[in-house]
């Protein structure tokens, strides 16, 4: 399903086209390009990274393949664009790594970084609510069908934790961009009885600088959940649809909405909150791929910004399963 939303992706940048795709099963990769209209499909991965005839290779894989085709993808000389989950941060590393070695580019598919409104926050918040001192998260998607992969801990070892919690993680790197180092941290999970897959987690982050994050995240709430609370000494910034923003985020198509975040500040009640719009002409995932596309031709500074943030994000997460398994 992500990879059917990034190939739309692709088609709508203005940067890129697809060029080819590979499947485990041949006759999906035919299917998949036929529904794309992809010229060439592979059966095996190690065919398509070997093709001259692409740049850079999208990586939609369960997460305990990931590694094995970045790694060869970047040896390759293709540029890396990775979607979560990953193993953990020794994973991670090893990729990015890999593309520092071979000059190439690792950006994970994070789509909400790419919203102008991320952008808009981070230039603004100081002037608007002051030094940021907490980030607190809340990110829920209702998923029961226990067939679907995320519930395969062998395929997806780090479930809820490692998928949903991933958003709550980058929020933390996006918005508290002092928050170097954790203090102490406190978790929990809760695991579902018979796949032992992790549904749901939580807990509570201290950095040394002082500042926060409470965070929860899972698929067993019943309902969607993406808010976003940036306090800070002078006021709070609220959104809630930080991952996938409801006017033009894939699963939600609302030309109506008008896409921003809540500024609160004193004693205001709701009648005076201010609402902060934002407006993209294109969806996130779009403008991701389109800064990927940037990013090859940028300096090292850049490549290495993007390398950053991942192997950051990915820190945190480790953190927070670490503080589970104790």
């Amino acid at each position: 399903m992500i990879s059917n939303v990034i190939a739309d992706a692709i088609k709508k940048a203005t940067t890129s086209k697809i060029a080819a795709v590979s499947s485990r099963s041949e006759d999906k990769a035919m299917d998949f390009a036929k529904n794309h209209n992809i010229e060439k499909s592979f059966g095996d991965w190690k065919d398509l990274i070997s093709w001259e005839g692409i740049d850079a290779v999208y990586i939609g894989v369960p997460t305990i393949a990931k590694e094995e085709i970045a790694i060869a993808a970047a040896k390759n000389g293709k540029h890396l664009l990775v979607d979560k989950p990953f193993l953990n941060y020794q994973s991670v590393k090893q990729m990015t790594d890999t593309s520092r070695e071979n000059k190439v580019v690792f950006m994970d598919a994070t789509h909400f970084v790419h919203n102008p409104r991320t952008l808009h926050i981070q230039k603004n918040a100081i002037t608007q609510i002051g030094t940021p001192q907490a980030v607190n998260t809340s990110h829920f998607w209702p998923i029961s069908d226990m067939n679907n992969i995320r519930f395969d801990s062998k395929l997806e070892p780090t479930g809820a934790i490692g998928d949903m919690a991933w958003y709550c993680a980058r929020a933390i790197v996006e918005y508290l961009p002092n928050a170097k180092k954790i203090k102490d941290i406190k978790s929990f999970a809760q695991r579902d009885p018979k796949t032992s897959a992790i549904l749901r987690g939580g807990g509570i982050i201290i950095f040394e600088d002082g500042s926060t994050s409470n965070w929860s995240a899972g698929y067993n709430a019943g309902v969607a959940i993406m808010d976003l609370d940036i306090l800070g000494t002078e006021g709070l910034i609220s959104l809630n649809d930080f991952v996938l923003d409801w006017s033009k985020g894939f699963p939600f198509n609302d030309p109506e909405y008008k896409v921003g975040y809540t500024l609160r500040k004193g004693v205001a009640t709701p009648k005076e909150f201010e609402y902060v719009e934002t407006p993209s002409e294109k969806a996130q995932a779009v403008l991701m791929i389109e800064r990927f596309a940037k990013l090859i031709n940028e300096d090292e500074n850049a490549k290495e910004d993007a390398r950053h943030k991942a192997e950051n994000t990915q820190q945190i997460i480790d953190a927070m399963w670490n503080s589970i398994e104790k």
